[in-house]
């Protein structure tokens, strides 16, 4: 993988995660609000189930 790559997908997760606060701030707001009510263990849990999906995806598209 070149720089070039490196970066362009560096630049698409940061479109990517600022899509939602500025389309709709109050929900992106309360989402955050939920997400800190969230206890280590479910943080954990959903943290290993976006790496596992995103190294699926990798796999599927390389």
């Amino acid at each position: 993988m070149d720089s070039t790559t490196f970066w362009t997908a560096m630049a698409l997760v940061l479109v990517i995660e600022g899509f939602m606060p500025f389309i709709s701030p109050a929900t992106w707001r309360r989402t955050f609000v939920q997400i800190l009510q969230l206890s280590d263990g479910q943080l954990r849990f959903f943290g290993l189930a976006s790496l596992l999906f995103g190294l699926v995806l990798i796999w599927s598209v390389v």
